[in-house]
């Protein structure tokens, strides 16, 4: 799982808010805190299924399914291993 922080960390700052020396912690709220908004959202939904070969369907894009990346890469692995 550490591996998935560390790549889906790097990406959302470089990629998705484009802020590249932000420190950004694995438990820190990405969707309620604003910090990614819905424009970014589809972004990041077509980034892991680029990478992690993964689907997240339009209505898990929020703060229920995943509010951060710790959140996002446990639902990540959880799909990898049951092959959804």
């Amino acid at each position: 799982m550490n591996q998935t922080i560390e790549i889906l960390t790097e990406k959302i700052k470089n990629e998705i808010i484009r802020q590249p020396k932000r420190s950004l912690q694995f438990d820190e709220p990405l969707i309620s805190s604003g910090l990614i908004d819905s424009f970014n959202l589809v972004d990041l939904a077509l980034m892991v299924e680029e990478i992690f070969g993964v689907h997240i369907d339009d209505y898990e894009l929020n703060s229920d399914t995943f509010d951060t990346i710790e959140d996002l890469a446990m639902l990540i692995i959880e799909r990898q291993e049951s092959g959804v």
